[in-house]
């Protein structure tokens, strides 16, 4: 790399947020036609850096050199100038829109339609994307919609691309076609960012891995002569084993039964169609399936705070009394021991207030159990600091308000609330989404413990690799429908993808 030009280099980056410093010193290069993955844990500034290249944050200090010219980058579109587009993981669509009315959208002077659509067309036929132009953008899959985000920022000029976790809810077979783009896209001199967790993805589609932790640039690796041991090892500062435990059930015993669950949302789609399934006492039944496939509705529902059309939720007690939880309020259910985690994109937007502090947040699990919550505060704040202390919170204290944390520390909180309640059901959804590597090791420890301990634990991951490491059976949905139930430790990921994205290849098992 030394003899070749740097399209771009990042040199004495410093950049703080409220004297916090989420940058300190940081240098970055990056090379005509090369995919570099940006790796480092949450809160180690990665997404910050890349928003200062693309203009959405200023540099403090330091220096900018695009093409070997110092610039000033003070917006998206001044980014757009100099060739520089980024595709964030949460996209930036309108949705009764077409997928050419959205490429163009801020176009200036007359725009032609059918000339447009003939870029656009181009730019699929060069690199490999399938996009139909005229397809609105709410009948989308996410694997389309992202398509039309990375198309929009190469229509627009970008030479430099950054892709913000652009895996992160994507199939198998969805994933490889992104790379398969990708490589296209290199093979044809652009250069490419990828900020990811998923160390396996780094391996196959990356030349080369920049590691920042704690702000600060840990060092850089060449992929080929690298390992995801060792790349993990930088992240974190020390070595971490990357062995997921998967211990044997100890006397399972039915305690959750589902049968023909129906679910349709406010907007009258069925969600959830006849679903039926079993989860045992000291197992972990994982379930995969695309985004939107009903995980959240479903989840809901044996919460109790989505309505069911019909269909039936048994709670089995370990006396092997029967309970109907279909029509129970959801905080008798939770008097039960079933414990909801779900992590949505908006973490603060599942039971937690951004203006209270953790101690208060943790009294809001308990909020029906005493009239005295106001004033009992002991038993709320020692569950706080067991949370802080055993997932390894960074905060500047328990009466810190729950919005200064990052979003991967409220993810903590949240996940550490629920497992702390002493569940006999663990309903937990996407519980390490977004979360550096160290911490998922923690989450995944913290649910093998509750496996241990005898809890029926149901897992809704992004990540197959891991489904497939935790779990003991997995359930695969597919358009609200149960395509199969496999065993974990003999399926393949290839036959999950497909059973993600087909009913007609349903097993029968």
């Amino acid at each position: 790399m030394e003899n070749r030009e740097a399209v771009i280099r990042m040199h004495g980056i410093n950049k703080r947020f409220d004297k916090k410093h989420a940058n300190t010193d940081v240098d970055f290069e990056l090379y005509k036609g090369e995919i570099v993955s940006l790796l480092g844990e949450n809160g180690s500034g990665k997404t910050t850096l890349m928003n200062m290249l693309a203009g959405i944050y200023y540099p403090d200090e330091g220096e900018i050199f695009v093409g070997g010219r110092s610039v000033t980058i003070s917006s998206p579109a001044r980014a757009a100038e100099l060739g520089i587009g980024m595709v964030h993981q949460h996209f930036k669509l309108v949705d009764v829109f077409t997928a050419w009315e959205n490429i163009v959208l801020g176009e200036e002077g007359k725009l032609d339609a059918a000339s447009s659509k003939a870029r656009i067309r181009q730019i699929c036929d060069r690199y490999g994307f399938d996009v139909d132009p005229d397809k609105k953008i709410y009948n989308m899959t996410v694997s389309e919609k992202q398509t039309v985000e990375i198309v929009k920022v190469i229509y627009r000029g970008a030479d430099i691309l950054i892709l913000d976790e652009p895996t992160a809810v994507l199939t198998p077979q969805e994933c490889e076609r992104l790379f398969a783009v990708m490589r296209n896209m290199r093979q044809d001199g652009k250069s490419i960012v990828i900020i990811t967790h998923k160390l396996n993805e780094v391996m196959e589609i990356s030349d080369r891995v920049v590691v920042l932790r704690r702000g600060m640039n840990a060092g850089e690796l060449e992929t080929a002569k690298t390992n995801p041991q060792q790349m993990t090892d930088m992240m974190v500062g020390h070595a971490l084993t990357l062995d997921i435990e998967r211990p044997e059930p100890v006397n399972p015993t039915k305690r959750l039964v589902i049968s023909n669950i129906n679910v349709t949302d406010v907007e009258g789609v069925q969600k959830v169609k006849n679903v039926s399934f079993y989860m045992n006492s000291g197992e972990i039944l994982g379930i995969a399936g695309i985004s939107g496939s009903g995980q959240k509705e479903l989840l809901e529902a044996i919460a109790g705070i989505q309505k069911v059309d019909s269909g039936s939720v048994v709670y089995i007690d370990g006396q092997g009394k029967e309970t109907e939880l279909i029509g129970m309020h959801p905080q008798d259910i939770r008097d039960l021991g079933v414990a909801l985690s779900f992590v949505p994109e908006d973490r603060l937007g599942m039971g937690l207030v951004g203006n209270m502090n953790i101690s208060e947040n943790m009294m809001l699990r308990t909020f029906g159990e005493s009239h005295k919550w106001f004033t009992d505060r002991e038993k709320p704040r020692k569950v706080a600091q067991s949370v802080v202390d055993s997932l390894d919170v960074s905060t500047p204290g328990l009466d810190t308000p729950i919005r200064r944390l990052s979003g991967g520390n409220i993810q903590k909180i949240l996940v550490g609330r629920e497992i702390s309640s002493n569940p006999k059901v663990l309903l937990t959804a996407y519980a390490v989404r977004g979360l550096d590597i160290g911490s998922s090791y923690k989450i995944y420890d913290l649910i093998n413990e509750q496996k241990k301990k005898g809890v029926a634990v149901l897992f809704v991951g992004e990540d197959l690799d891991v489904l497939m490491q935790i779990s003991d059976k997995i359930m695969v949905l597919c358009d609200g429908e149960v395509s199969d139930i496999v065993d974990a430790r003999t399926v393949t990921k290839n036959e999950i993808g497909l059973l993600m994205t087909s009913l007609d290849n349903k097993k029968g098992a």
